[in-house]
């Protein structure tokens, strides 16, 4: 059974900075891609960014330089740091892992950027 657990969302202030996590199972995590995704209120998911299973990484432009994806093949684990936040930043945060056809979502974390 595949699982994506994300972990470490919660309320920052702006200009702060936060780091999500994301422990995956039931996958062969070396050979998948992974990904950020987010969801604010009202509005469609939107990717955040990628690392692939070369650790080649691709950003959104809104993100582009204010947050960081890793990946730790020996933890089966994919991180996204986040700094500089802004209010525009708070959103529900999913992983996602990508082999071939195949995909899996976790169930998402909450982030909150607000003052």
């Amino acid at each position: 059974q595949v699982q994506l657990v994300e972990s470490g969302g919660g309320l920052v202030r702006p200009g702060g900075s936060l780091r999500l996590s994301c422990a995956a199972s039931g996958i062969i995590f070396s050979s998948n891609v992974m990904a950020w995704y987010r969801q604010a209120p009202g509005k469609e998911r939107e990717w955040v960014a990628s690392i692939g299973t070369h650790s080649l990484t691709m950003y959104a432009g809104s993100v582009k330089g204010r947050f960081t994806i890793s990946r730790e093949n020996a933890k089966n684990t994919v991180y996204l740091q986040m700094n500089n936040v802004k209010a525009e930043d708070t959103a529900v945060y999913y992983c996602k892992a990508s082999e071939a056809a195949n995909y899996y979502w976790g169930q998402g974390t909450q982030v909150t950027v607000s003052s």
